[in-house]
């Protein structure tokens, strides 16, 4: 996706090997986005995202502990897995890129953590922990709001800004998939099926704010797009 010199990577995949047609099994995947301008200048803040996935994907709660985003405010990633670490259904990494005025762009890496929000079949939430440690130590947490919409799922995230307004995403990468037992049953926090071959994402939006006024850069960008995540049925 691009718009101006503003271009937006995103993917993902299934680790399993097949999936059945017709019934839900646990699903492990992996998503990645990279933000990036044509030109090599500093990109526009990513702020929020919002996507609808189809019908074939699905996730449980019950049973499964849930950690609050106040308890990850202001924790570094080994305190928010002190306190919520019986919560986390992702791991991965991502890089954010730190512009001041006149100076060179710095970029910091971190880990990242995917926490499980609490809710229920109907509207989920998840929580993306980062913690940055330039150029002050801060934790960037991200809310993002999964809601049953029709036969498949709406998912909302809204990132924070970062250093005030002087950070961008630069990219990110992360898996996500826990199994768990309730009322002695194996289940997945995630599920899929694999009826027909590939999984529909349509992303709706991707908005990006100009918050480190880039001259000659639009105060906001919308990116939209689609992509089919392949998998293979069985069954």
């Amino acid at each position: 996706m691009q718009a101006g010199n503003l271009q937006l990577t995103a993917g993902g995949g299934i680790h399993q090997g097949t999936l059945p047609k017709h019934k839900f099994a646990p699903l492990d995947h992996t998503i990645f986005g990279k933000i990036k301008t044509t030109d090599g200048t500093h990109p526009s803040a990513l702020r929020e995202v919002i996507i609808d996935v189809d019908k074939d994907v699905k996730i449980n709660t019950k049973g499964y502990p849930a950690c609050k985003s106040g308890q990850l405010q202001a924790r570094d990633t080994k305190a928010a897995k002190r306190v919520c670490g019986r919560t986390i259904v992702g791991k991965g990494k991502a890089t954010a890129e730190i512009a001041f005025a006149e100076q060179r762009p710095i970029k910091v890496p971190s880990p990242l953590l995917v926490f499980n929000g609490g809710g229920n079949a109907k509207r989920t939430k998840l929580l993306i922990h980062t913690f940055l440690t330039v150029p002050v130590p801060a934790a960037i947490v991200t809310d993002v709001t999964l809601v049953k919409r029709g036969t498949g799922l709406k998912a909302v995230a809204r990132i924070p800004r970062i250093a005030g307004g002087a950070g961008s995403a630069l990219d990110f990468k992360f898996k996500l998939g826990k199994t768990y037992r309730y009322k002695r049953k194996r289940v997945g926090y995630f599920e899929a099926k694999c009826p027909d071959g590939v999984f529909k994402v349509r992303g709706k939006r991707a908005l990006f704010k100009n918050e480190a006024g880039t001259p000659g850069v639009a105060a906001q960008t919308v990116l939209k797009g689609s992509l089919g995540v392949p998998c293979q049925g069985k069954g």
